[in-house]
């Protein structure tokens, strides 16, 4: 049982800074104390009783979300990309029967895995979806995120024209299913000041479907060795008691770079070789200096000014800038390019970045999945992905409401 906690592993449970952390250690309101064994300054586990949102971590038994469907569940997915969504819902035992996808090399990904899938590589805005009405459990979809006029005023379908969120719920509207789930980064939350959000679930409300409050999950308590978060919108036709979905509740154990990366729990052998990005030789001189687990700081402070340059006279951490992953934690989340400096994410070993088959790791894909197109496409198809065990998660939560739903019904 883990008694201890590091700053940085509360920094994830909380979805705070470390620097927070130790504006809150100053004040009072959070303390570190000193690990016994090791003398780290780390937090106890009683210490953190204090937030709600943490309980997962004082139950005596480690959670399951694991449930089988009492009946076939079909799927919609909209915006599929490589099929990190679709492939976790799969797991979870629930069966696509259209994806669309207006990326080619995507489409090619997702036909070449599954050519059973009925995979409609279109604009969805060209695709007509109404003969699905009645034959659909689920619509599903990540949409790229885009603002529409709120201004407080409570809005329709007809409002939301021009943005891929219309498209979306206009797909749910021509197919009614008993719920649907929309899936997003963490900046939709406050996106145009919360107004996004409120004219998303303000539509859903229009078309029939009672929102529940949307959730941030953080994907590292799902059996995903990655800080990745996204953000769930959960839409349940007016005429089911939307208290028959829960979200899927996170797991204790978090898994590492380690995990990803080699034999163990996660994957039964290490990682398989496959093509990568490389580094400049410039660069790769720069970040050769760099320890696992470091970052620009931890160069020498002329080498800091020469490859920061201006950045280094601006404030903030810029903690991606020369960053060497550390095999102990999770990777931070994974970007379409491996090698941005913004977000630099470097092997915690060799200088190089993540390899293709290391990124899919990371998201969860299995090893057997392929990736269509150039090495460049690859990354950006995985770095866009839904990882698949959070996936599966929220595919449990979908079965278990379906199941109730359908008890509820008998």
């Amino acid at each position: 049982m883990k008694e201890y906690y590091t700053i940085s592993e509360v920094a994830d449970l909380l979805s705070v800074s470390k620097e927070t952390l130790r504006r809150w250690d100053k004040n009072g309101k959070l303390s570190a104390v000193r690990e016994p064994m090791s003398n780290y300054r780390v937090y106890s586990k009683d210490q953190l009783k204090i937030f709600d949102n943490l309980d997962f971590l004082f139950s005596q038994e480690e959670n399951d979300n694991y449930v089988e469907p009492i009946d076939k569940i079909n799927a919609i997915e909209l915006f599929a990309g490589a099929g990190g969504l679709a492939l976790g819902l799969e797991k979870a035992g629930i069966s696509c029967v259209a994806l669309n996808e207006i990326d080619h090399w995507a489409s090619e990904t997702l036909k070449a895995n599954r050519p059973k899938w009925n995979v409609i590589e279109a604009d969805i805005k060209n695709v007509n979806f109404k003969d699905y009405k009645g034959k659909v459990d689920l619509v599903t979809g990540g949409f790229p995120c885009q603002s529409f006029s709120y201004a407080g005023k409570k809005l329709g379908l007809k409002d939301a024209r021009g943005t891929l969120f219309y498209e979306f719920a206009r797909v749910v509207k021509d197919t009614m299913p008993p719920i649907c789930v929309a899936e997003n980064v963490r900046g939709l939350l406050n996106h145009d000041g919360g107004n996004t959000i409120n004219g998303m679930v303000s539509v859903l409300d229009e078309i029939g479907y009672n929102t529940l409050p949307p959730r941030l999950l953080k994907a590292i308590f799902y059996k995903v060795p990655q800080k990745r978060e996204r953000v769930l919108i959960v839409g349940i036709r007016k005429d089911i008691n939307k208290n028959l979905f829960d979200f899927p509740k996170p797991y204790k154990k978090i898994y590492n770079l380690k995990d990803a990366l080699k034999k163990g729990e996660l994957y039964d052998t290490d990682v398989p070789e496959s093509p990568g990005q490389k580094y400049p030789d410039k660069k790769r001189e720069v970040i050769d200096l760099v320890p696992e687990g470091g970052y620009w700081r931890d160069l020498p402070i002329d080498i800091q000014k020469d490859y920061m340059g201006k950045s280094f006279y601006l404030g903030g951490g810029k903690t991606g800038m020369a960053r060497r992953m550390s095999w102990e934690e999770p990777s931070l989340t994974l970007t379409c390019s491996p090698a941005q400096k913004q977000t630099e994410r470097c092997h915690p070993e060799q200088t190089r970045p993540f390899t293709v088959r290391e990124y899919a790791r990371i998201q969860t894909f299995p090893d057997d999945w392929v990736f269509k197109g150039s090495v460049s496409q690859q990354y950006k198809q995985i770095g866009n992905a839904v990882p698949v065990n959070l996936a599966k998660e929220i595919g449990y939560s979908i079965v278990r409401f379906h199941n109730n739903y359908i008890k509820s019904t008998r």
